[in-house]
């Protein structure tokens, strides 16, 4: 397997941490932006796109705050997180994202979670 290099990126979202985290952390949440359909069992989140199926194991769960996972297939060592942050003085709500990918294909990763969030605050109505 190819060095990845961690990348993060952030996003402004109109929304309460709340509302959000319900749409990093649970299924039907998830399968309104991320993936065509998504299912739990033992902590272990199946996403499927187009009839092909991706394991990813839950690893940090913090309520309103933080969602990380480590695709069953990949390196331990690598994940994909996505973390509310709120600001103290003004209360605006931001999501970043952390992921790993090969140097040669960052950009078009970037380009993905672009497009994934730009679809969640679509369905948020943000």
């Amino acid at each position: 397997m190819s060095e990845k290099k961690k990348f993060t990126m952030e996003y402004e979202i109109k929304s309460s941490p709340r509302i959000l985290y319900s749409f990093l952390s649970e299924s039907n949440g998830l399968s309104e932006w991320f993936a065509d359909e998504v299912s739990v069992r033992d902590q272990v989140y199946t996403f499927t796109w187009d009839d092909e199926q991706q394991k990813a194991k839950l690893l940090m769960l913090k309520e309103n705050k933080l969602v990380k996972f480590r695709w069953i297939d990949d390196d331990p060592e690598y994940f994909f997180e996505m973390e509310i942050l709120q600001d103290e003085l003004t209360n605006d709500v931001a999501l970043a994202v952390t992921d790993f990918a090969p140097a040669d294909v960052i950009e078009e990763r970037k380009l993905i979670w672009d497009n994934q969030i730009e679809y969640l605050i679509r369905v948020l109505g943000a």
